[in-house]
C-alpha cells in the first residue's frame, strides 16, 4: 500500500461511520470508468439526464437574483461525465470532487482535450471543504445517497461558505415514492424521501428556491428531482 492509499483509507475510517464509506468505495473501486458504469449500466439516460440538467439551469438564469456564470463545481464528478457534457458549456471554470482516484484520473484523460480549466480534488464530499465565495454554481448530483444524514448536512454548510454571493448550490438526486429511506446494500447508499431531503437542507441553513422534476426517464427508476438551494 502506497502512502496516497493509506491516507485515503485513513481518511475514510476516521469516519463514524466507517463501515458505511468503506462499503460503498469498495463497491465503486470494481466499477469500470464509463458512462455506463457510472449510470449503473444506464448510460442510454445520459443524454436526456444532462439536457434536462442544462433546461434546470438555464431556468436558474431567468431568476431575478441569478448567480454568476464564472466557476462552477461538480460534486461527486465521476469521470466527468456532467463537467464535460454541460457544466463546460456554461462555466469557463469547472472544478470536480471525486473520491475514487481511478474515475478522477479517467476524467483528467478525457477532459485533456478539451478547454477544461479547473482542478482535481480527490477527496469524498464528507471531508470536502470548498474555498471561500469561489462558486457561482455548486452541481451535487447522485451522491448525496452516499453521505450520512449528520454529513450531508455539514457538507451543505460548508458548500455555503463556498458560494459566491448570489451563488447557488443545485442538488439532482433519487427520491422514494414509499416516504421512508431505502437502503441499496450493493452500492452502500441510500435512497430519501422528498421530506426528508427538504429537512436536511433546512437544518444546514438553506431553502428551496427552486425545484423540478427530471422529465423523460424510463417509470421503472426513482423519480428523480432538481433543487436549487440558497443560504437563508
Amino acid at each position: 500500500m502506497d502512502s496516497d492509499t493509506k491516507s485515503d483509507f485513513d481518511n475514510k475510517v476516521d469516519s463514524k461511520e466507517s463501515a458505511f464509506y468503506l462499503d460503498a468505495a469498495k463497491y465503486w473501486e470494481q466499477v469500470p470508468p464509463t458512462v455506463d458504469g457510472m449510470l449503473g449500466g444506464l448510460s442510454s439516460i445520459s443524454d436526456i439526464d444532462l439536457k434536462g440538467s442544462q433546461r434546470f439551469l438555464n431556468s436558474i438564469y431567468q431568476l431575478v437574483e441569478c448567480p454568476g456564470k464564472e466557476r462552477a463545481l461538480d460534486g461527486g464528478a465521476g469521470i466527468g461525465r456532467i463537467t464535460q457534457g454541460f457544466l463546460m458549456k456554461n462555466f469557463p471554470v469547472v472544478d470536480l470532487v471525486e473520491q475514487d482516484r481511478h474515475f478522477l484520473e479517467e476524467a483528467k484523460k478525457s477532459l485533456k482535450p478539451t478547454n477544461h480549466r479547473g482542478q482535481f480534488f480527490n477527496i469524498g464530499l464528507q471531508k470536502f471543504t470548498p474555498e471561500t465565495c469561489v462558486y457561482d454554481i455548486m452541481w451535487v448530483q447522485w451522491v448525496l445517497g452516499h453521505l450520512t444524514d449528520e454529513d450531508l448536512i455539514s457538507f451543505l454548510k460548508r458548500c455555503k461558505l463556498g458560494l459566491k454571493p448570489r451563488g447557488l448550490i443545485v442538488l439532482k438526486e433519487n427520491l422514494t415514492s414509499s416516504g421512508e429511506v431505502e437502503m441499496d446494500n450493493t452500492d452502500s447508499s441510500v435512497t430519501r424521501p422528498h421530506a426528508l431531503l427538504v429537512e436536511l437542507i433546512k437544518k444546514a441553513g438553506l431553502r428551496v428556491i427552486k425545484e423540478q422534476k427530471q422529465q423523460r426517464f424510463p417509470s421503472d427508476l426513482y423519480e428523480v428531482r432538481m433543487f436549487a438551494i440558497q443560504p437563508v
